[in-house]
């Protein structure tokens, strides 16, 4: 050995899944310098040929599956020191499909896992993202609305646009509505500005469409275009807030932006002759450029009521937020995000509560939700458009949170073609029979995206309609496509229900596995009305742990599992 020999060591892989490799593993040391201290951890790898350890010393594998076409899926070569806990190889234990060869194969410990997973190292790094989100700060100045001239019950548009520009210019503060009734067209907030408002102010936003004009970047259920402003806007800006005690008035109903459903007859086959949703799909399928793409109020886009494009350390605090023409709270491609303390309570169509989208370092906490839509939706961009941006929703923290009302309570997609990673949810509640269900992850065969690391812990259910968690492949009934969502990395602990039609749906696809390691533990769903208690399709990798439905165990109930 001299000193060109090389050396690989201090090797770490970490919640990886491979389908359709050529080789599982390949490890190939020299005798001198052995390959070391690797750790295989949360690994699925589907290959045609099995794995090689040759000429390795400290490899440790833990919760990893290995599926080939050939017999033996792991050979081992002169290796030392190697242990395994929760390894299978061609779904059986790991001393049953292993062949072990060479004077120096030795200390080789495999076994099953018999306790539960670790999640520990989850948590740790929630806390660790939490820490690098960076907050807002702006100076102890505040300018009170009061000395603009405004009174109750008028419209203040130009004396808040006067202030927040004031503001901005001054090198930030506060820009203070008081206590009463005030009226406004959009409201678009500047870099170091918070809009505060006190206890007992009321923001009532207009429901005239020409108001929301000229169009903004914005994005549509995920896909780009120029539409009418939301009614709280920010573009490019950082260190902006909401904050307060007072409420922010959509004022939509029925008779103005429910009404809308952008939808409406073509007159021709071309995009510029379509309306609404159907101009915004074909500008979407046909690469069209942001520019181009110009939605007015003919084409009935409903507005987001707060939205925050491509911005960086944002908060929102304290207010509540009724009657939204559409999603409430939409952080958009956006960093350091703290949404905390917020009310959500309106019941139009689409109206989502919180949905980061392609965003990075999130916090959602100490929320109530009663709304018509999903109360937290995580999305990354939709089809082509989520694609050609490639920004993955990431590091998204959910807690303490009280999800009343609504389609799911956390959910993730549709619009996850950009992909999503790392979300954790942590001691909420969720309760009414009106929510349809707890946990939700959807996408299809059009939209793709990968979706990993979803953990959730000290979540209660009171009841909800469908199921406490339900993953979803063929969302809108696409049943093919060349994009296949996958679903991987998935952990409930303690989590607990009192009323659902399933415990667990799963749907997927018949003949294709697209739902990897999803672990239950300390789980107890109670209150299971359908016969079969769960419906799984096309999921691989399922593990419980100390874990009933209906009071059984849980590996009575769920075939192909795997108990820990």
């Amino acid at each position: 050995m001299t000193e060109g020999t090389p050396r690989f060591n201090r090797i770490y892989i970490h919640n990886v899944s491979c389908h359709g490799a050529g080789r599982a593993l390949l490890f190939d040391g020299l005798p001198e310098q052995p390959i070391s201290e690797v750790v295989l951890e949360n690994v699925t790898i589907d290959a045609e040929r099995g794995a090689v350890f040759s000429e390795t010393e400290g490899v440790r594998m833990r919760n990893v599956t290995l599926r080939t076409t050939q017999p033996q899926a792991l050979r081992i070569y002169n290796s030392r020191d190697l242990r395994g806990e929760g390894v299978r190889c061609n779904d059986r234990p790991l001393e049953e499909s292993t062949v072990i060869q060479g004077s120096r194969s030795r200390d080789v410990t495999l076994r099953e896992q018999q306790a539960v997973a670790d999640t520990k190292p989850f948590w740790e790094q929630c806390r660790e993202v939490e820490r690098q989100i960076a907050h807002t700060e702006f100076p102890d100045v505040d300018f009170e609305l009061r000395r603009y001239g405004i009174r109750t019950g008028t419209d203040i548009t130009h004396a808040l646009r006067r202030a927040i520009r004031d503001c901005h210019r001054a090198g930030g503060g506060r820009v203070v509505v008081p206590e009463g009734i005030y009226y406004t067209a959009p409201v678009h907030l500047l870099s170091h500005v918070n809009l505060h408002l006190n206890t007992g102010a009321e923001l009532r936003f207009s429901t005239d469409p020409a108001d929301y004009l000229p169009v903004v970047p914005s994005r549509w259920e995920g896909m780009d275009c120029q539409t009418l402003s939301p009614l709280i806007y920010a573009c490019e800006q950082e260190n902006i807030a909401v904050t307060g005690e007072g409420i922010l008035d959509g004022q939509a109903s029925r008779d103005n932006w429910w009404s809308w459903r952008g939808r409406g007859e073509a007159t021709g086959p071309e995009g510029s002759d379509k309306i609404g949703k159907d101009k915004l799909n074909w500008f979407e399928q046909n690469h069209i450029p942001l520019e181009q793409r110009i939605c007015t109020a003919d084409d009935k886009l409903r507005p987001v009521f707060v939205q925050f494009y491509r911005c960086n350390r944002v908060l929102v605090e304290g207010v509540t937020l009724v009657r939204s023409p559409f999603w409430m709270i939409h952080p958009l491609m956006c960093e350091d995000v703290v949404v905390r303390g917020v009310t959500l309570q309106s019941h139009g169509p689409n109206n989502d509560g919180i949905d980061p989208e392609s965003c990075n370092r999130v916090l959602i906490e100490n929320c109530y939700f009663d709304n018509g839509d999903d109360c937290i939706a995580i999305k990354s961009g939709r089809n082509n458009d989520g694609r050609r941006w490639n920004m993955p929703s990431s590091n998204i923290i959910v807690r303490r949170c009280v999800m009343k009302d609504g389609h799911a309570g956390v959910a993730i997609g549709s619009e996850i073609s950009g992909g999503c990673r790392n979300v954790w949810v942590e001691d909420c509640e969720m309760n009414s029979p009106h929510l349809d269900r707890a946990l939700r992850i959807k996408s299809n065969a059009l939209r793709g995206g990968v979706v990993e690391n979803f953990y959730v812990r000290h979540v209660r259910v009171g009841e909800c309609r469908q199921a406490v968690l339900r993953l979803e492949l063929m969302y809108e009934r696409v049943t093919e496509g060349p994009y296949l969502p996958e679903f991987r990395n998935i952990y409930l602990e303690q989590v607990t229900s009192r009323h659902s039609e399933h415990g667990i749906r799963i749907d997927g696809f018949p003949d294709k596995i697209c739902v990897h390691n999803l672990h239950l533990i300390d789980c107890h769903l109670d209150g299971i009305t359908s016969p079969e208690i769960h419906s799984i399709t096309g999921a691989g990798d399922m593990s419980v742990h100390r874990t009933s439905f209906n009071g059984i165990d849980s590996e009575k109930i769920i075939p192909g599992s795997v108990p820990m």
